[in-house]
């Protein structure tokens, strides 16, 4: 009820929808220090905690905005780019720990390659006023990813409460990557007809 006592600019900046997305911005470093020291399986316990709490803001904060009519400009600029800054933090912190390594690495760099490559499309048909709307195959790839790092950050310790943990992890890292690759060639028809336009 606060919210609607404030000015129409803070109301939006600091509505629900976008603390959850603040939220997920300041998970990021946590989540980094936590796996900086990754041989303490504690901080890999925490870390896990972190991103799933995080993974949860993700949803939720789409789906309040919707119910609760509180969509913003600022939440649709912050919302991918706290989703990327996750993502892209985890995945350095488990090449450099060596729970990704050897061929596992390409599906990390196909990940990040697209997230780099859709997020410039995005940008150049914003400026042509032509939006890119999230497809489903997108939100389920989004979803396995999630869940694929989230055995990964889990690692060794979770080795120690179910055997095969990391091995799950790159089996659903390695789909999640396919599924990227097909994502990305989506949005980039969708979007070759505005490209070739000039």
């Amino acid at each position: 009820m606060a919210l609607t006592a404030l000015s129409p600019g803070r109301s939006r900046a600091f509505n629900l929808p976008n603390l959850l997305t603040y939220g997920r911005l300041a998970a990021v470093p946590l989540i980094v220090g936590c796996l900086f020291w990754s041989e303490i399986f504690l901080m890999r316990w925490i870390a896990l905690g972190i991103f799933i709490v995080a993974g949860i803001t993700d949803f939720l904060d789409g789906y309040a905005a919707r119910v609760l009519s509180q969509q913003s400009i600022l939440g649709q600029m912050l919302d991918p780019i706290a989703d990327k800054l996750l993502v892209a933090a985890v995945l350095m912190m488990l090449v450099a720990d060596h729970t990704i390594v050897s061929y596992s690495l390409s599906a990390a760099i196909v990940i990040l390659c697209r997230e780099i490559l859709v997020s410039g499309l995005r940008e150049f048909l914003a400026g042509l006023k032509v939006s890119l709307p999230v497809s489903k195959v997108a939100k389920w790839k989004t979803t396995m990813q999630l869940v694929s790092l989230g055995f990964l950050i889990a690692g060794p310790a979770g080795e120690a409460v179910l055997p095969g943990t990391i091995s799950i992890g790159l089996l659903l890292f390695w789909s999640s990557a396919l599924l990227t690759l097909y994502t990305g060639w989506d949005y980039l028809k969708a979007g070759w007809k505005h490209l070739n336009e000039e």
